[in-house]
């Protein structure tokens, strides 16, 4: 069955790679800052600054059936470096305007015989890392929320999570801009390689679709092994 599903970000990495899977089966609303990379793609854009706007919903249909929040953040630093301010800002950008969106669209998602929501964590929000403080804080928020929403309305609205590992997008690049940073990044995952944004995607759409409509409430790992298995190098 075709659904209307609304990504916020899309227009490069992991959302876009979503959009490209997405885009011949369903009627796909892209709301971003930016139309980069989505010519020749089948979706609907839409202008939207998650952190400053409020969407604008007339451009969307009354139904909605999937939404799927991708803006995110990695500020990687020593704890005693961090500002209360580094703090909040990384909370905003993965958690707060991540609410705003949903109850702007809520009344959509309900109006679905049922929707689902995506949204995404991080391995480290389960896994003490050293310099992942404020990113681990704000996925926290995330994994602890979405739970609680997903309780809160179901079995209307299935709300999970992806929880990934570090993956090869534009967001992670100054930690993979080289041969050398990707080798000694891959050696510490068990499946020995680097997360893709498809590894990703391929997640999310299994959990928009119809073939998870058990599934509500749940976080996944999807981290190469990172979470769970202690696997020498």
């Amino acid at each position: 069955m075709m659904k209307n599903i609304l990504l916020i970000g899309g227009s490069y990495g992991i959302g876009l790679a979503l959009v490209k899977e997405l885009q011949h089966d369903h009627n796909v609303f892209v709301a971003s800052r930016t139309n980069e990379n989505l010519e020749n793609i089948n979706c609907t854009y839409i202008p939207f600054d998650a952190t400053t706007d409020t969407l604008d919903v007339t451009k969307l249909p009354e139904t909605l059936d999937g939404l799927v929040y991708c803006p995110g953040s990695i500020n990687l630093r020593p704890f005693k470096g961090l500002k209360p301010e580094a703090f909040e800002t990384d909370l905003q950008i993965n958690f707060i305007n991540l609410i705003k969106v949903i109850q702007t669209v809520l009344p959509n998602l309900t109006a679905s015989k049922q929707s689902s929501i995506v949204l995404f964590s991080s391995v480290a929000a389960g896994m003490g890392m050293p310099f992942h403080t404020s990113v681990a804080a704000a996925k926290g928020a995330v994994e602890g929320f979405a739970k609680a929403l997903a309780a809160e309305y179901a079995p209307k609205i299935r709300i999970n999570v992806i929880a990934p590992s570090l993956t090869d997008t534009p967001l992670a690049d100054k930690f993979l801009n080289s041969e050398e940073k990707k080798e000694k990044s891959a050696l510490r995952h068990p499946m020995k390689r680097v997360g893709t944004a498809d590894d990703i995607a391929q997640m999310a759409k299994f959990l928009l679709s119809d073939k998870s409509s058990w599934t509500t409430g749940q976080i996944f790992n999807v981290d190469g092994g990172m979470s769970t298995l202690l696997v020498n190098a």
